[in-house]
C-alpha cells in the first residue's frame, strides 16, 4: 500500500475510529485500524466486535492495498505532524508515515486475525444530521454514565411513521425530544447514549443520516462514513418514563436559559458538599442561592415570568446545569411541582422542529 492525503483529513478520521475503540484489550487486533487504499481513496475502519466504524477520505493511491496498524499512536502521530500532506508507505513489516523532512514507523499487526467490521442492519429511516444532533447531544446527557446499570446507559429510539422518539435517564433526571424523518419501516431500539451522542456531531448539519437498525445492531450512516453498535439487551422502563412526562403543574417560570444557567454556574463554588443551588420562585423573579458551611453563601436573582405558586426547590447544580445547556440560547419554561416530584423544562419547538423536554427531580431537603 502506498499513497498521499491531506494530514488533517486522515488526522481527524483516525482519531474518530480511535476514539471509537477500546484503549485497554487482552487482543491487539482488536485496539487496530484498518486502511484500505483503492482507487476510490482511502477507508479507515475498525471495530472490537461491539462497535465498528468507517470513514472514507480522499487520497491519491499509488499502490492499492490493505493495513492494521495501532489505531491511537496512528492517530496521535499525524495529529503531530504540522506538514499539509502526508505519505503512507508500507516498508516490510512496518507502515511509514512520511513527511518531507520526518519520518514514523509504525508496526503491522496480523490483519488475517482481525474480525472485519460487520455489515449495516436493513435501513429504518433518514432525518438531517443538524436535526439529529440537536437532539440526541441534549437526550444523551440524562443517560447514565454509570455500567453497574446498563439499561441507565442508553438511549431508546423509537420512529412513528414521521417522528423519531428519543429518551434517556439516569433514574434522577430524564430527556425526551422528538424529531421529524422520513421512515423506510420504523425503529424500536436501545443503544449506548455516549456514542451515539458522538457520532451525531461527525457529519455536516444540512447532510442526510441514515439510520440502519436490527435486532441486534443500530447504525448511522451518511457520505463519508458509518458507525455501528451492538444494542443494549435490558429492557429501557418506557411506560413509567413516559408517566413522568405527565405534570401536575403547580408554579409556571419562564426566564431566558442562558441568564438562570450563568447564575448556577455562580453559586456552584458555594454549593456545598453535595453540589447543590437552591431556586426560589418570587414574584417577577428566581431567585438562585448556594450555601457552603465553609465556602459561604451566594445569591442572585433572575428576571423572569412567574404563573402559579412560590416554591423552593433544591438540585444537584451539575443536573440542573445540563438541562439548560440544552436549551442554551433560549427561553425555558420550568414546569415546578409541588414536593419530590420532578421539574419539566421545556421550550417552543425551534426551526429544526425538534422538540425537547428535560426533566430534574429536586433533592429532599431537611426541614
Amino acid at each position: 500500500m502506498d499513497l498521499t492525503a491531506t494530514t488533517a483529513e486522515l488526522a481527524s478520521a483516525a482519531v474518530d475510529v480511535a476514539r471509537v475503540l477500546p484503549t485497554r484489550v487482552h487482543d491487539v487486533v482488536l485496539a487496530g485500524l484498518v486502511l484500505r487504499a483503492d482507487g476510490a481513496g482511502v477507508e479507515l475502519a475498525g471495530s472490537d466486535r461491539d462497535h465498528a466504524v468507517r470513514l472514507e477520505r480522499r487520497a491519491l493511491v499509488h499502490v492499492d492495498g490493505a493495513v492494521l496498524v495501532p489505531a491511537r499512536p496512528f492517530a496521535d502521530t499525524l495529529r503531530s505532524i504540522e506538514d499539509e500532506r502526508v505519505r503512507l508507505v508500507v516498508e516490510g513489516s512496518r507502515l511509514a508515515i512520511r513527511t518531507d523532512t520526518a519520518r514514523f514507523a509504525l508496526p503491522l499487526l496480523d490483519l488475517s486475525a482481525h474480525p472485519g467490521i460487520p455489515s449495516l442492519p436493513p435501513l429504518a429511516g433518514h432525518v438531517t444530521a443538524g436535526v439529529l444532533a440537536s437532539a440526541l447531544v441534549p437526550v444523551s446527557s440524562a443517560a447514565s454514565k454509570e455500567d453497574a446499570l446498563p439499561v441507565f446507559t442508553g438511549v431508546r429510539i423509537h420512529g412513528t411513521p414521521d417522528r423519531l422518539e428519543l429518551i434517556a435517564t439516569d433514574r434522577y433526571r430524564m430527556a425526551f425530544a422528538t424529531v421529524p424523518w422520513t421512515s423506510e419501516t420504523g425503529v424500536d431500539v436501545l443503544a449506548p447514549a455516549t456514542l451515539l451522542a458522538e457520532v451525531a456531531k461527525q457529519p455536516a448539519r444540512d447532510e442526510r443520516v441514515a439510520v440502519h437498525a436490527d435486532d441486534d445492531r443500530v447504525a448511522l450512516r451518511w457520505a463519508g462514513g458509518s458507525v455501528s453498535t451492538a444494542l443494549l439487551a435490558a429492557p429501557f422502563p418506557d411506560d413509567r418514563a413516559r408517566k413522568l412526562l405527565e405534570a401536575v403543574i403547580d408554579s409556571t417560570v419562564l426566564v431566558e436559559a442562558d441568564a438562570l444557567a450563568g447564575a448556577v454556574k455562580r453559586a456552584v463554588p458555594y454549593s456545598g458538599p453535595h453540589g447543590s443551588v437552591t431556586l426560589q420562585v418570587d414574584d417577577g423573579q428566581l431567585r438562585v442561592r448556594g450555601n457552603d458551611p465553609q465556602a459561604g453563601e451566594s445569591e442572585e436573582s433572575v428576571k423572569a415570568t412567574v404563573d402559579g405558586n412560590r416554591l423552593t426547590k433544591t438540585f444537584q447544580a451539575r443536573y440542573l446545569s445540563d438541562a439548560l445547556k440544552a436549551f442554551s440560547g433560549r427561553r425555558v419554561e420550568l414546569k415546578i411541582q409541588d414536593g419530590l416530584r420532578s421539574t419539566v423544562l421545556t421550550a417552543q419547538a425551534g426551526e429544526d422542529g425538534v422538540e425537547l423536554t428535560y426533566l430534574v427531580v429536586p433533592l429532599r431537603t431537611s426541614v
